[in-house]
């Protein structure tokens, strides 16, 4: 008896887990599509970091469902071929950052990783442009001088947003302890 109710509960959980993720990368796409009259001010970086600290490994689910949708949306063209990877490197630097950081030192770390990826994000975008449109490392670097004002803007709309990481994460933390399953 206990081993079929444990078998429900697990059952459920991974079920609440799925829909959460599909829900959070839903959430992700509306953001942007919300926010697309301002030039690369977006929620994606503070989503990404958000999820990632929150769901750790699991968080790459709702990134993916982002960028999947995105590109149903759009279209699966070139400029959508660096998404697989950007997202994940603002994953991935999430992940190594201290999991007990103090909310002081959080409250900062946040925002600063944040802005620092919409800072890079032409820098990590260009090496795909240069592969599609046959650039070489000159033009690459020309390329990324052009859209390097885009890049500020896009980092300090990050950095504002990262602000958000930190109160974000408490409210995740809250709402999941409530759920049952």
């Amino acid at each position: 008896m206990i081993a079929q109710e444990k078998k429900k509960h697990s059952h459920l959980r991974l079920v609440f887990e799925l829909v959460l993720c599909a829900m959070l990368g839903s959430v992700m796409f509306c953001s942007k599509i919300i926010m697309e009259a301002l030039p690369n001010i977006h929620l994606l970086g503070m989503l990404t970091m958000t999820f990632t600290v929150v769901f750790r490994f699991k968080a790459l689910i709702p990134i993916y469902i982002y960028v999947l949708l995105n590109g149903l949306y759009a279209g699966f063209n070139i400029w959508w071929i660096p998404y697989l990877y950007i997202w994940t490197i603002l994953w991935g630097i999430t992940m190594l950052l201290p999991r007990r950081m103090s909310n002081r030192v959080a409250g900062v770390v946040y925002p600063i990783v944040c802005g620092l990826h919409g800072l890079a994000f032409g820098v990590l975008y260009a090496p795909a442009q240069a592969l599609f449109f046959r650039l070489d490392f000159q033009g690459m670097l020309a390329w990324i001088a052009v859209g390097f004002p885009f890049d500020l803007l896009h980092a300090a709309g990050n950095f504002v947003a990262g602000l958000l990481i930190l109160p974000m994460v408490k409210v995740f933390d809250r709402l999941l302890k409530r759920i049952p399953v």
